[in-house]
């Protein structure tokens, strides 16, 4: 019995997500634990690091799963990337210690939202981007971040349903820069709440536009009032970069 440790790249523009609903929708879990199954000869549970939305990409997704399978990493990366989609990539495997869990081992994720501000919209990054052509203040957008760093109750920045669920997160970092038109805002934490990065982006827009000075974000935070924070920016312009454990 053996715990293997994966490393993916998917582009995520036609599934629901990673989560496996139920077998006729299309999910990077169902494609990969179908994928696996196949491959063991054995019924497969593949175990995400993060629950990436539907629409949302990732460049270095960790999952994991138990087999009795004698294939060596190299073997199950061949036999990976000739068997799934192509817009799903295995780019590493390794043996993992029988403890090793991808998503309750995992210390900090490191998300990237890309904003394409160009007057009009790039076709080339189409799949990858939100396009917004007007003129954004990208200093304000810097400032109004800093009230995000730290420990807070982001209960006003998620779409959740469940009052029931510990709202508290840890965002370390956040950094904004700008290359030929294009705007990326790189979030690192321990971990982010459903649309909670899609939801401060779109809060950071409006601070950009200057429809929402930096402080009034602390407002929000405080009162976790959702209906004056931003709105939810598409999930295509999401990708998951990178998990450290």
């Amino acid at each position: 019995m053996k715990n293997i440790r994966l490393e993916l790249q998917y582009d995520g523009s036609r599934y629901l997500g990673w989560q496996r609903l139920n077998e006729k929708d299309i999910t990077i879990q169902g494609k990969m634990e179908d994928m696996l199954s196949l491959m063991s000869n054995e019924k497969t549970n593949v175990i995400g690091c993060s629950r990436t939305d539907k629409g949302v990409h990732a460049k270095g997704y960790v999952c994991n799963f138990i087999t009795n399978s004698e294939l060596s990493p190299k073997e199950i990366i061949d036999y990976s990337n000739k068997y799934l989609p192509e817009d799903i990539r295995v780019i590493k495997a390794s043996e993992a210690s029988e403890r090793f869990h991808a998503r309750y081992n995992a210390k900090s994720k490191l998300y990237r939202y890309t904003i394409d501000n160009n007057k009009y919209a790039d076709v080339f990054s189409r799949k990858y981007s939100s396009h917004i052509p007007e003129s954004l203040d990208i200093e304000l957008m810097k400032i109004a971040s800093k009230n995000f760093i730290g420990t807070h109750d982001f209960e006003g920045f998620t779409t959740m349903k469940s009052k029931k669920k510990n709202c508290v997160r840890t965002i370390s970092d956040i950094q904004i820069s700008q290359q030929n038109n294009f705007i990326f805002i790189d979030y690192t934490g321990d971990g982010f709440l459903h649309n909670m990065i899609r939801i401060i982006t779109g809060t950071l827009l409006r601070a950009a536009r200057k429809d929402l000075s930096p402080q009034e974000i602390t407002n929000i935070l405080t009162t976790k009032d959702r209906s004056i924070a931003g709105p939810m920016v598409e999930s295509k312009g999401l990708a998951l970069i990178k998990v450290s454990y």
